[in-house]
């Protein structure tokens, strides 16, 4: 299986999918501009390291080693000096990147040191930036478009997200990703941040075309809530319809979405017919009410659609 995204929503993917499968493969984002990546990537020139450092800790294990590694990685420095902030991971995944000279090896190698149930991937062999057509910035204006550029601007707008764009535009793909994808059984999509997470691999031109002709089956993880500025007024269909507005080769075969956050089931059985797919309902969420999934519900959904 392979999983696409970023942050906290590819977290929760690749903590469900690691309770089902041997083969897990995430493909991340690079695109990150904000905190200790940010910093990280304006001072050495490296992909951003954080989404990838989130997904590692998230094939951990959950034994001693595993849960022990888990809160290393994702340990950040307090301090008044220049490490406050730092995750210990980043530091760790940058340190290797530099002594081999190669950012999948340096993954690969951090992953052995977890005892990752899986593999992680950037998803472009350059670090990118996103740009976002906003509108409604200037409350006077609600339709007029301006365009913001960086993944922390886009995902803290004021305004509504209307579509993005990379750059560089057309960025090379990380081949190791792209072979991943053409060998893979299921393709996840989602959850996460919709235009700065899952998007854009869809605007990888190599990773696009390979996601469109893989013979692997394609999931569709719906997000629990709306967020802020990036999917503000979204319903459960909308993310379909920007999905199929950004990638319209792109077929769908199953889509998950959490059963208590669907008030009208229609209009979103009707855009997943219309991408090719069928509708998979559950119970998603934490029961602490919070917006995000829960790694044990998710996984038994997942197994639910392998088994099918």
């Amino acid at each position: 299986m392979v999983a696409l995204g970023g942050g906290h929503g590819l977290h929760a993917s690749l903590s469900a999918l690691r309770r089902v499968t041997t083969d897990v493969t995430a493909i991340v984002t690079v695109a990150d501009d904000g905190g200790s990546s940010g910093r990280l990537r304006r001072e050495l020139g490296v992909l951003p390291p954080g989404d990838l450092r989130m997904a590692l800790a998230a094939l951990c294990g959950d034994d001693e080693w595993g849960h022990t590694w888990s809160q290393v990685i994702q340990h950040r420095f307090r301090s008044e000096g220049e490490l406050h902030g730092h995750a210990v991971g980043n530091l760790l995944i940058v340190a290797l990147w530099e002594l081999l000279g190669d950012s999948v090896a340096g993954l690969d190698w951090v992953g052995q040191l977890l005892g990752a149930h899986g593999r992680v991937l950037p998803m472009s062999s350059v670090p990118l930036d996103i740009a976002a057509e906003v509108a409604g910035i200037d409350p006077d204006r609600p339709e007029e478009l301006t365009t913001v550029r960086g993944q922390v601007a886009c995902a803290s707008t004021s305004g509504q997200v209307r579509s993005i764009s990379l750059i560089p535009e057309a960025p090379p793909a990380s081949p190791q990703a792209v072979k991943a994808v053409r060998e893979a059984d299921w393709v996840v999509f989602g959850p996460g941040s919709w235009f700065t997470s899952v998007l854009p691999h869809l605007l990888v031109p190599d990773l696009a075309h390979a996601l469109v002709t893989t013979r692997a089956r394609r999931v569709v993880t719906l997000n629990l809530s709306p967020q802020r500025g990036e999917t503000d007024g979204f319903r459960p269909e909308t993310y379909l319809e920007v999905l199929h507005e950004h990638a319209p080769k792109l077929g769908v075969d199953v889509v998950l979405a959490d059963r208590g956050t669907v008030e009208d089931v229609e209009p979103l059985e009707r855009v997943v017919r219309a991408v090719g797919g069928r509708l998979e309902l559950a119970d998603l969420g934490r029961d602490d009410g919070s917006p995000r999934h829960d790694a044990e519900r998710l996984a038994a959904a997942f197994e639910r659609i392998l088994s099918d």
